[in-house]
């Protein structure tokens, strides 16, 4: 999944980018408020971490911004840890989820997964779709015969992707949007790569191909 992570703070903004992106998230990175919002517009993430104190455009403004312009995109807004007046400031301007400072990224990767399975109508901790389990912390998927095969942080991501849209037809564009960050090269065959990697672990029937428009992710294999 692809995340924009708001956040002024430069050192903590690059230290929690590797860490999301090391737990299998595609990060993207916007500084001030002002940056933040045209990237929230632009492109089609699947959450937004948003910090409030934000340089140029407070955070609450950008995501009230958002909002009159029908932009439902999943936030999980970063407050200060007194600050409650903040959190209800928050829900009330249509924020999803909010995090205290300090936070412990093993926190805010879970709510993150949390909203992303809620915001696609899937329920538990882990995400399933009929006869197959993902396991999102230790990035692996299990078969219905039981066999267990690690994915790297490609595969898994392309799969979440996939599982999160069974029986949809998704373009290679649109698994690229949200499968890489902004610095991805959109012309690369890579997807195709991947989804040849994946047919090899789940069977090749399991993502089928629509020549002209994508690939669909059937939930039973044949």
């Amino acid at each position: 999944m692809r995340l924009l992570l708001v956040e002024d703070d430069a050192a903590l903004a690059e230290h929690l980018s590797a860490d999301l992106e090391r737990q299998g998230f595609a990060v993207d990175l916007a500084g001030n408020g002002v940056d933040a919002e045209f990237k929230g517009d632009m492109q089609p993430y699947d959450v937004i971490i948003l910090d409030l104190g934000l340089p140029k455009r407070p955070g609450l403004e950008v995501l009230k911004n958002w909002r009159q312009r029908e932009n439902r995109v999943p936030v999980i807004i970063l407050t200060a840890r007194d600050a409650w007046h903040e959190r209800v400031d928050g829900f009330k301007a249509g924020a999803d989820d909010y995090l205290c400072k300090p936070f412990h990224v093993e926190e805010l990767v879970a709510r993150i997964q949390a909203l992303i399975r809620r915001s696609h109508d899937k329920t538990g901790d882990s995400l399933q779709s009929s006869d197959l389990v993902l396991d999102e912390e230790r990035q692996q998927v299990k078969l219905p015969d039981g066999t267990m095969f690690e994915l790297t942080g490609t595969e898994f991501r392309l799969l979440r992707c996939f599982m999160l849209h069974p029986g949809k037809i998704l373009s290679k564009t649109r698994l690229t949007e949200h499968v890489y960050d902004q610095d991805f090269d959109r012309d690369s065959n890579l997807i195709e790569v991947y989804v040849r990697r994946l047919r090899d672990k789940l069977g090749k029937d399991r993502i089928v191909t629509r020549r002209g428009q994508g690939y669909i992710f059937t939930e039973n294999s044949s």
